[in-house]
């Protein structure tokens, strides 16, 4: 079994693989205060739930854009599952070409992403991920990363409107009925949802121009699911697109593909 954990700023996801079968994941808040053991008892608990003994996991895999915790999940892994995690870099075998001046400044998560989009569709992509800040990736036809834009994620946009106003609410990310919004939180609502499958067309349509080309455009990440459905461009929603990358590229790296 593959232990494969996604480390991002607001969510650890993490899923077990059975060959290249995902059979079980769980999203958690990631807080950096918490040591090694806490997330180790955390995990394993989990698992035991789930039915799954940390002995039967043979193989782990991580990628972290939050530097803090790395350590923590390496120091983790080798404790309570008694193995060494392959961390991502741009270092790995992505079967993708990085055309980009310092791969290093790229987030894992976004290398794993588009690893796994391109190894799937063999096309041209635009993949956008809904996390703590909404990135948008290209690759082109050769499978060449060219690059992205990162603007602020929904729910940041959401908390400032409440933390950066006097009279403004909290709301939930939730689609009102209507555009035109009939009290403060509907309109709220409206600006946040449409306004956010707005922005997605419009970047992406950009990104279009500048390949030459239509490209597929894959959404993921947390809120994703919220936004596709209001959006013109975004073709396919993969939830769990960097658990596949993970698995994708932990196989490669052991010359199993």
């Amino acid at each position: 079994m593959l232990l494969a954990i996604d480390i991002g700023n607001t969510n650890v996801v993490w899923g077990i693989y059975e060959g290249k079968t995902l059979t079980g994941h769980w999203r958690l808040a990631t807080e950096s205060s918490k040591t090694a053991d806490e997330y180790g008892i955390l995990f394993v608990n989990i698992l035991r739930e789930a039915g799954i003994e940390p002995e039967r996991i043979t193989d782990a895999i991580v990628s972290s854009v939050v530097p803090a915790l790395t350590a923590v999940f390496d120091e983790m892994v080798e404790t309570y599952f008694k193995r060494t995690p392959l961390i991502v870099s741009s270092d790995l075998e992505m079967g993708i070409q990085i055309s980009y001046p310092n791969p290093r400044e790229i987030g894992s998560d976004r290398l794993v992403n588009a690893a796994a989009a391109y190894d799937r569709y063999k096309t041209s992509l635009i993949i956008v991920d809904f996390g703590t800040a909404t990135t948008f990736c290209a690759i082109n036809a050769r499978g060449e990363y060219l690059g992205g834009a990162i603007a602020p994620g929904l729910g940041i946009a959401s908390d400032a409107l409440f933390t950066r106003t006097a009279k403004l609410p909290k709301v939930d990310l939730t689609r009102p009925k209507t555009v035109i919004g009939k009290d403060t939180t509907s309109g709220m609502q409206s600006g946040l949802i449409f306004g956010y499958a707005g922005l997605v067309d419009e970047m992406v349509t950009r990104m279009q121009l500048e390949l030459g080309q239509k490209a597929t455009v894959i959404a993921t990440g947390g809120l994703a699911s919220l936004i596709a459905p209001e959006s013109r461009t975004i073709q396919e929603v993969r939830p769990f697109l960097t658990l596949e990358g993970l698995e994708l590229l932990y196989r490669r790296t052991r010359g199993e593909e």
